[in-house]
């Protein structure tokens, strides 16, 4: 059975508590209930499906992420997430991207994108009035988890992240001051923010999307430690509670695998050379990226291996999360 130590943090005003998970101890096969608990699941429509419902009744789901399809309204999020809560036995994460811009899955602002905010008079000022209204709005549909802000520092007008507005800012400083001022702000309001993507796709260019497509990054080590990873720094000390790795290969430190399967690259540079002590949590298992990696189960088992906490299945299938959950039981994890 695997154990795990639930370092909990309460996220005010909806009185849920995220949890995060961190192995201890490993020996048999762990229980499926165990191995869902690493498992954020997702389903399609607006009405959440009875099995899923079952599942967390049992104890058997780590979390739950929201994507547009699931949402009409901030109010009827608030009756969705209730009646998970309802259900839930124990903590039950409940997550959706609420970026600004032109990622909000949940209606009701922030408007502004990261680039708006980057390039505005006093950037920090505007990146922590960026967290409060994300967390406003978050808290108010029951939502404890912002996988937001991104943390990655573009290299070029139009490529990857600046087509879609989504980086601060081509200066990493800049980038590091509107990440701390987001997470202190979003976190503060009672909502656990998520620096992403681990250790950053600024460098992609355009049309690098590995939600579509295998995504390599060929920086130099160094440039990534002093660029890229340069606003998890700020980050990590201003207590942000999740890091998401990318799929997006980083041949000077991992030429084989990915970030979130990469052991060197969440062990060594995150946890070890940076010191993050919070959850990891997986990018989406269903990315085209991952094609080369197998199926859903085995990555799930290849991102666990390598240090990830809880693992996104973001297909809008329950049965995503249940292969996940299976092949960690059976690896015993």
């Amino acid at each position: 059975m695997v154990d795990f130590d639930r370092r909990a943090f309460l996220v005010a005003g909806t009185g849920a508590v995220f949890a995060t998970l961190t192995a201890v101890s490993a020996g048999r096969a762990a229980a499926a209930p165990d191995a869902g608990r690493r498992v954020v699941y997702s389903y399609s429509g607006l009405t959440p499906p009875g099995e899923l419902l079952t599942k967390v009744s049992q104890g058997r789901v780590g979390g739950v992420i929201f994507f547009s399809e699931n949402i009409s309204s901030a109010a009827q999020l608030a009756e969705v997430t209730a009646e998970f809560r309802r259900a839930a036995k124990g903590s039950l994460t409940l997550l959706t991207d609420q970026e600004g811009g032109q990622v909000n899955r949940v209606p009701g602002g922030p408007s502004a994108s990261a680039k708006q905010v980057g390039t505005s008079a006093d950037p920090a000022s505007a990146a922590r009035a960026q967290g409060a209204a994300a967390a406003a709005v978050l808290g108010g549909a029951g939502i404890s988890g912002d996988l937001a802000p991104v943390l990655g520092v573009h290299r070029s007008a139009g490529d990857f992240l600046d087509a879609t507005q989504r980086s601060f800012s081509s200066d990493p400083q800049v980038v590091a001051d509107c990440a701390a001022a987001f997470i202190r702000a979003a976190q503060g309001a009672g909502i656990s923010a998520c620096a992403k993507h681990f250790p950053g796709l600024g460098a992609a260019p355009a049309g690098a999307n590995t939600d579509l497509t295998t995504v390599t990054v060929d920086l130099p080590a160094a440039t990534l430690q002093s660029v890229d990873m340069a606003p998890y720094t700020a980050a990590i000390a201003a207590g942000v509670r999740m890091v998401m790795p990318s799929w997006a290969v980083y041949p000077a430190l991992d030429a084989a695998n990915p970030a979130g399967m990469s052991r060197t690259i969440l062990q060594t540079h995150l946890r070890g050379r940076l010191g993050f002590s919070g959850t990891i949590i997986t990018d989406a298992l269903e990315a085209g990226a991952l094609a080369a990696y197998g199926s859903t189960g085995q990555r799930a088992v290849a991102a666990v291996r390598a240090g990830a906490d809880l693992l996104c299945c973001s297909a809008r299938d329950v049965a995503q999360g249940d292969e996940a959950a299976q092949a960690l039981a059976r690896a015993g994890l």
